[in-house]
């Protein structure tokens, strides 16, 4: 079973609903769900999607928004070594995409899902948008 990491905007797309980018994150989710993948995220993902949900629908719906995640994907710490290897990695301009890099890459996860392909043109894992994901499970 192939093991994805979620970049964060994957995960907003799906509980926000963002348009046009809902219906492919929804796909994705879909297959975890009929245990066609196994999905993680970084414990980063998890703080920022409780800000933003919190603003969008109050603390106590996002907290059972968040819950209801957490039965879909796993949630990877976000440890010192991590830490570390993103603030020592001028590859990534933005230090939030090195943390999510280096979480993925330090629980041996076989493909990061983002929509911010050049973001990781980097990185030693491949990387696809949800959309190319989907269409190559459709080739095979």
């Amino acid at each position: 079973m192939k093991r994805l990491f979620l970049e964060t905007n994957i995960v907003i797309d799906l509980l926000s609903r963002r348009l046009p980018f809902y219906e492919e994150a929804a796909v994705i989710f879909s297959l975890s769900d009929k245990k066609k993948i196994k999905l993680f995220i970084s414990s980063l993902t998890i703080a920022n999607m409780g800000y933003i949900l919190t603003k969008q629908i109050g603390t106590k719906k996002a907290k059972e928004v968040l819950r209801k995640l957490r039965l879909i994907v796993q949630v990877l710490p976000l440890e010192d070594k991590i830490i570390s290897l993103a603030l020592n990695d001028d590859n990534f301009k933005d230090f939030e995409d090195g943390l999510q890099y280096y979480t993925a890459a330090e629980n041996d996860i076989e493909i990061i899902i983002t929509r911010n392909l050049k973001d990781f043109k980097y990185s030693k894992i491949p990387v696809m948008t949800a959309k190319q994901f989907i269409e190559q499970r459709k080739t095979k």
